[in-house]
């Protein structure tokens, strides 16, 4: 009897030593949660407690050379239900499906579902978001945002890109620069009781948004806009595919204008011309790439003789010819046993090397060619970056395609010596010869200049790549001295303008596959021919009638610069 009083005692002993452990254990555990923790769990209460809604920033405008605006912001609204708090559902419905010109089903979907908060529409027109706050309906929520706006249309459409939904960029300058433009977006915190409904006292809390800097970039205006007419112009004229005219400075890589006719209306940039007709979703988005495309950045192409103004400038640099040497042109030179026939089929006689250049005769530069060598022509090939992007700030740069140096006998190198063979974009095309123009420097060519705050103050500089010794400054001044002589006496005098030294190549080429009889005409123009400031490349695809580039591309580059060159001079680019 004494053994089970005793058990007794010590289960009632254990008994109460458990519970006293467990009340220290609560005690230590609700201390713990009050005193440490407690921090993390008012925010927890209070998250549980709000509902946000994102603030679009204002994206950052891109602005021209000058200060005038290409890119902007127009103030939208965004357009969203709280279900919780929806008091008269049909007519929130009926409402919102009338202002916003969507179908009631639609609206219904998005009303009834239950979520804590659901977005009917966004890039809302103010005066239409405006009309919906003044209903004063229960859980319609109508927030302020910005939508992208293009002042100018289409102009500089492959230039600039556009934005997507929620204001992101899309493509070129606009995808580039994004970290820069995008900005930080802001909130709106709302306090609602357990059942989602907003506690009546409590306002609105406001994260605000932190807006984009300004993109200044090279672009000008004027010259933009101009070279775009001129290119819509010889593209009507001559019933042309397309139409790309290139302006930079050869001195920095600054471009002033980018010109690639047909363009695209960016505040409409997902609507194809009227005469595309009826396609599928997947043939609708082939085009609209198409359509978005910038051929100057991303096609490749055979240069033809504008090419010659490498093989010139490497045969100067190692000395294998000299301006007075002269060569013979029957109207062909034959390589391995293949013709290579001369655009002047009777051929041009005796010649010296300028006059070879100045005519643009083919067995001149094959004979070039052939005397630096694969070795030798590979090494300037590399030299001059040919083999590497150019480093533009824009998406999508193609590279060269090129023969492998162990694929390359007599006849790809005689072929590649006067542009044929091979492909290049026409960015690096007019990258590489503004190096062996502007003493040996290779630029990078560029927009970006640098970037803005809200107050106008300078929150970045942009810095592009300078590589030195491309070649020598003696060689630069007689490939210009040359280049002069082209446009002054030879097959480029189409490009000359009255007063200024002007200097460049023409050039022709066939399109792959040939015999189809399509070609791409060209011309390279540059001034001063003794100090180049402005270097500009016409490139018409496909033209009719009359092909050659010293008949069709010359005379655009002739009006452009005669228009450009005055301007320029009176803005004196040359000091900036």
């Amino acid at each position: 009897m004494e053994k089970s009083k005793t058990f007794h005692r010590r289960k009632i002993v254990t008994f109460f030593f458990l519970c006293l452990v467990l009340f220290c254990g609560l005690t230590a555990r609700v201390v713990y949660l009050m005193v440490f923790r407690s921090q993390h769990y008012t925010e927890m209460a209070e998250d549980l407690h709000q509902r946000e809604r994102k603030i679009k920033a204002r994206r950052g405008r891109i602005l021209d050379r000058n200060g005038e605006v290409l890119a902007d912001n127009r103030t939208v609204c965004t357009i969203s239900v709280i279900h919780s708090q929806i008091q008269e559902p049909e007519e929130v419905i009926a409402v919102l499906s009338k202002e916003l010109g969507m179908e009631e089903e639609d609206v219904r979907k998005r009303v009834e579902k239950v979520s804590s908060i659901e977005k009917i529409k966004s890039n809302v027109e103010k005066e239409t978001g405006d009309a919906i706050r003044a209903y004063g309906l229960d859980g319609v929520k109508v927030d302020e945002d910005y939508k992208r706006y293009y002042p100018w249309s289409d102009l500089a459409s492959k230039v600039l890109g556009f934005t997507g939904a929620d204001n992101q960029g899309i493509l070129a300058l606009e995808s580039y620069y994004e970290s820069w433009l995008e900005g930080e977006p802001g909130l709106i915190l709302e306090t609602t009781d357990a059942r989602g409904v907003r506690v009546e006292g409590e306002g609105e809390k406001r994260v605000e948004p932190v807006s984009g800097d300004d993109l200044c970039i090279s672009l000008d205006r004027n010259i933009q806009q101009y070279a775009t007419q001129l290119a819509e112009q010889v593209k009507k004229a001559k019933e042309a595919d397309s139409v790309s005219i290139l302006v930079m400075r050869p001195d920095n890589g600054e471009i002033l204008a980018l010109a690639d006719v047909p363009e695209y209306d960016l505040n409409d940039p997902f609507t194809l011309p009227e005469e595309t007709g009826a396609v599928t979703q997947e043939q609708q988005q082939e085009l609209l790439n198409r359509m978005w495309r910038n051929a100057c950045i991303s096609d490749t192409y055979e240069p033809g003789s504008a090419f010659k103004i490498i093989t010139a400038s490497a045969a100067l640099e190692e000395g294998v010819v000299t301006e007075g040497d002269t060569f013979q042109c029957p109207g062909y030179i034959v390589v391995e046993g293949r013709k290579i026939r001369c655009a002047k089929v009777q051929g041009h006689g005796t010649e010296t090397f300028v006059q070879g250049t100045m005519n643009s005769c083919n067995p001149v530069f094959v004979t070039v060619g052939l005397r630096l060598g694969v070795d030798r022509y590979y090494h300037y090939f590399e030299q001059f970056g040919l083999k590497k992007k150019t480093g533009v700030d824009l998406p999508g740069e193609a590279g060269t395609i090129m023969h492998k140096k162990e694929d390359m006998g007599p006849v790809e190198l005689a072929t590649v010596s006067f542009g044929q063979s091979f492909q290049i974009t026409p960015i690096q095309l007019a990258t590489t010869v503004s190096s062996l123009i502007n003493g040996g420097k290779r630029v990078t060519p560029h927009f970006g200049l640098k970037t803005l705050d809200q107050e106008g103050k300078v929150t970045h500089t942009f810095a592009w790549p300078v590589e030195k010794g491309i070649v020598s400054e003696d060689t630069s001044a007689r490939m210009r001295e040359i280049l002069f002589q082209v446009v002054e006496n030879g097959g480029g005098q189409n490009g000359r303008v009255e007063g200024y030294r002007v200097g460049g190549k023409t050039a022709t080429s066939e399109t792959l596959p040939r015999g189809t009889g399509k070609y791409i005409s060209s011309f390279l123009g540059f001034a001063l021919a003794e100090d180049p400031k402005v270097l500009a490349l016409c490139i018409i695809r496909n033209p009719k009638g009359v092909y050659y580039g010293g008949q069709v591309a010359a005379p655009v580059i002739r009006q452009l610069f005669e228009n450009i060159l005055p301007y320029l001079e009176e803005k004196e680019y040359n000091k900036t």
